[in-house]
This record gives C-alpha cells, sequence and structure tokens, in this order.
C-alpha cells in the first residue's frame, strides 16, 4: 500500500471513530439504568463491540469507494457522511437529552441513510455496499430497541 492509499483509509477511519466518539461521551448512565426495557435487549457489553465492528466495516466500504471512484464518489460519499452525523448525533439526543422519541426519529433517519449509502455504492462497488448491511440491521434492531424503550417508558420520557 502506498502513503496516498493509507492516508485515505486514515481518514476513512478517523471518520469513523469521530462518529463513535459520541457514544463515548454521551453515555447511558443511570437514567439508561433505570429504564424499563424488553427482555431481547442485548446485553450492555455487545453495543461497544458490535458497534467498534461496524465502524471498522464502515471505513472500509467507504474507502474502497473511494480507492476505486475518487471524487466521482462525491455524491455518494456525502451520503456516508450524511449518515456518519446522523449516527453521532444519536447518542447526544438519546442519552444526551433524554429523548426517546426524537432519538427514534434520528435512528429513522441514520436506516433510511444507510440503505441510500448502500444503493449509491451499489455501482462504485457491491462489496462496499455489501459492507452497510451489517450496519443496517444493527441499526434495524436499534430503531426496534428505541421505540420499545419508549414506549415502555411513556412516563419517564414525558418527565425527563
Amino acid at each position: 500500500m502506498d502513503f496516498a492509499m493509507l492516508a485515505s483509509l486514515g481518514v476513512f477511519l478517523a471518520l469513523n471513530l469521530a462518529a463513535a466518539s459520541s457514544g463515548a461521551i454521551f453515555r447511558p448512565g443511570e437514567w439508561y439504568a433505570r429504564l424499563a426495557k424488553p427482555a431481547w435487549t442485548p446485553p450492555n457489553w455487545a453495543f461497544p463491540v458490535v458497534w467498534s465492528i461496524l465502524f471498522l466495516m464502515n471505513a472500509a466500504s467507504g474507502w474502497l469507494v473511494w480507492q476505486t471512484a475518487g471524487p466521482a464518489a462525491s455524491g455518494p460519499l456525502g451520503l456516508y457522511v450524511l449518515s456518519l452525523v446522523l449516527n453521532a448525533s444519536w447518542s447526544a439526543v438519546f442519552f444526551g437529552l433524554h429523548r426517546m422519541v426524537l432519538g427514534f426519529v434520528n435512528v429513522s433517519l441514520i436506516w433510511l441513510s444507510i440503505v441510500a449509502v448502500a444503493l449509491a455504492f451499489w455501482p462504485i462497488s457491491p462489496v462496499a455496499a455489501a459492507l452497510q448491511l451489517p450496519y443496517l440491521v444493527w441499526v434495524t434492531i436499534a430503531a426496534a430497541l428505541n421505540l420499545t424503550v419508549a414506549r415502555m417508558n411513556q412516563v419517564a420520557a414525558r418527565s425527563a
């Protein structure tokens, strides 16, 4: 790998690390621990493990598109960056502001953005598009969990 390839990979890793850092800043904490949650809620340890893997896959996905098309992929890569911004904002909305319904709106927009990214990446790199699919599955689970927690805690949501 030459320097330019390594540098571009570093950029995609940094973008994903920046989005992931929101989860480190806005942590679940006591507020989330007190909320009623469905029995199918993944264990707490699963979240950082799964998100780390997904952000690495997402970085690889964006990097593959950049390596294949470069600046000609500015539209699809713009959607990719938008998806990262939406992802970064969810922790602030849900854990930081305690706005569960707004968090569901946000995670729904993340879901739509992942679909848009995968569709935009497909003609450039089917592998890059396929790397979005585990992300989409996990965000589907996250959206269902967000909505269920919001419904289970309607009184808490109104008073928070």
